[in-house]
Order: C-alpha cells, then sequence, then structure tokens
C-alpha cells in the first residue's frame, strides 16, 4: 500500500499547490515535488518554464489557476504553452521560429521584369511570365525597384491639316 505524502517543502519555497513548490536561488529555479526537487532551470530559461509549466498542467499536477496565481503568468500565455506541448512535445519549445519564405523579386528576376516593363509588357503578363504574382510586382513599381518606362508623346507632323483654319 503507497505511504501518503505530507506536505512537506524546504524552507523558502513558493507554494503552487499541496504537493508542488518552486524556489528561487539565484539565477537557478528549482521545482520541488514534496520535500524532492524535480526539476532546476535558469531563470531567464522562458523556453524551459514554458515547457515544465505545460507538464505539470498535463500531467494533472496543478491546474491552469494555480499555475497563473504562482507565477504570475496569463492565462492565454499557459494554454498557447500547453497546445505546443500536445501538439510538439518538449522538442517544440527548443524550435527555431518559422520564417518568411525565400525572397521572390531577385536580382536576375527583377533585370528579367525590368527588361519586360521596356518592351512595354503590362503587370498581368510579366507576373504570368516570370511565375510571380502581379501585386509583388506592383509593389516593386510602387517602390522603386521597377521603373515603368515613360509613355512617349507622338509629335504631330506639320502636313496635318487643321479642319477650322
Amino acid at each position: 500500500m503507497p505511504q501518503a505524502q505530507l506536505p512537506f517543502f524546504p524552507e523558502g519555497t513558493t507554494k503552487i499547490n499541496s504537493n508542488l513548490a518552486f524556489e528561487r536561488q539565484g539565477d537557478l529555479v528549482t521545482y520541488f515535488h514534496g520535500h524532492l526537487p524535480v526539476f532546476q532551470h535558469h531563470v531567464n530559461d522562458t523556453q524551459t518554464f514554458r515547457l515544465i509549466a505545460s507538464q505539470f498542467y498535463v500531467n494533472g499536477n496543478a491546474t491552469q489557476a494555480e499555475i497563473c496565481r504562482a507565477f504570475g503568468v496569463t492565462a492565454i500565455s499557459l494554454k498557447r504553452a500547453v497546445k505546443r506541448y500536445r501538439e510538439k512535445g518538449a522538442a517544440g519549445f527548443y524550435e527555431n521560429p518559422a520564417r518568411r519564405g525565400a525572397v521572390v523579386l531577385t536580382p536576375p528576376v527583377l533585370v528579367q521584369a525590368q527588361q519586360l516593363l521596356d518592351e512595354g509588357a503590362g503587370i498581368p503578363e510579366m507576373a504570368e511570365e516570370l511565375a510571380v504574382k502581379a501585386d509583388t510586382l506592383r509593389k516593386a513599381v510602387a517602390a522603386g525597384k521597377l521603373h515603368k518606362p515613360s509613355k512617349k508623346r507622338v509629335a504631330k507632323s506639320d502636313n496635318t491639316v487643321n479642319a477650322y483654319h
């Protein structure tokens, strides 16, 4: 038969609930289950803090309210961390953040686009030929990366007859 554990925490700890507590000593945060230390991390290591808080919640060691109250975090930040933990596991907290895709208008594409503009091609035709979105080309023109050629005016010849003379 399992023996009941008394809610005994080392001196100087902050209680999360009757089974969990934590203590900060210098730059280290230590988590206790009863009187036993179970985890430790640097005070500025937010990724690991989110991981351990999520584990406490998912494993049923602490409620959302207990974690939020003990650490002064918002409920939504804990919910986001729990979602990440459930979807990606512990490794999800240490992934590099997603970045934007590669630049579409590379220098060779810009040269080709400028040649098409100089030949009088419209933006929709250029977009189709270069496999680039038309809006991307419009933004490049607006930003000055591409220059539309100025419209040439047709000069009137001297041998035109004015009907009103």
